[in-house]
């Protein structure tokens, strides 16, 4: 049997695709080379995804300012804020797990909401600093017309998951979240998580 032939034999399969789709509470995790200065082996939360569009929060992208000190209104509790993507960057959002104890809350994911009475998120806060754990914050937001998300999915820019929980979401400790939700894929995913940021350097 010739060399070729048994490389042949063992061709794989790396195209970024599989046959999830999005909804709310999935994860949009990018191509491993995609060329985009937000989106580059991002991770980001879909808060809602319908007929009218998709609007989400980058989750492994932070913003290097302490809000405590641009407003004194918030609370000085050192948390990491995340850049949540190009729309909207002069507006703060947030996420949390504490569900029903914050008013207007909407649910997302199981143990995992958007929004509310920030007023009470504060005031949380305040009482227990050690609530960061279960509140992420947000400069800006990213945002996708009608069919655009579905276009960008088509052109494998990204691939939807469906079972990365509220406690990586929420996780702002995480060396490298795009590998780990990634890795969580199996498969060619497990593999793909493996390649260097330029392939060059390989």
């Amino acid at each position: 049997m010739s060399f070729s032939h048994l490389c042949q034999m063992k061709k794989i399969n790396f195209s970024f695709t599989n046959n999830e789709k999005p909804k709310k509470g999935s994860i949009l995790i990018s191509d491993p080379f995609l060329n985009d200065p937000y989106f580059g082996r991002s991770v980001v939360i879909l808060c809602e995804h319908n007929e009218e569009g998709t609007f989400g929060f980058v989750l492994n992208n932070y913003a290097e300012i302490d809000l405590h000190k641009i407003d004194d209104n918030f609370p000085d509790i050192k948390a990491k804020i995340g850049f949540g993507g190009p729309v909207s960057k002069d507006s703060l959002f947030f996420i949390h797990s504490l569900g029903s104890e914050i008013s207007n809350s909407l649910q997302i994911q199981k143990n995992l909401f958007y929004g509310g009475d920030f007023d009470q998120i504060c005031a949380v806060l305040e009482k227990n600093k050690e609530a960061r754990k279960q509140i992420r914050f947000f400069i800006g937001y990213s945002g996708w017309d009608l069919e655009q998300l579905d276009a960008e999915l088509n052109d494998k820019a990204w691939i939807t998951v469906n079972n990365v929980g509220h406690e990586l979401i929420l996780d702002t400790q995480l060396d490298d979240l795009w590998k780990t939700a990634l890795e969580m894929q199996q498969g060619k995913f497990k593999m793909i998580s493996k390649f260097p940021n330029n392939p060059s350097d390989n």
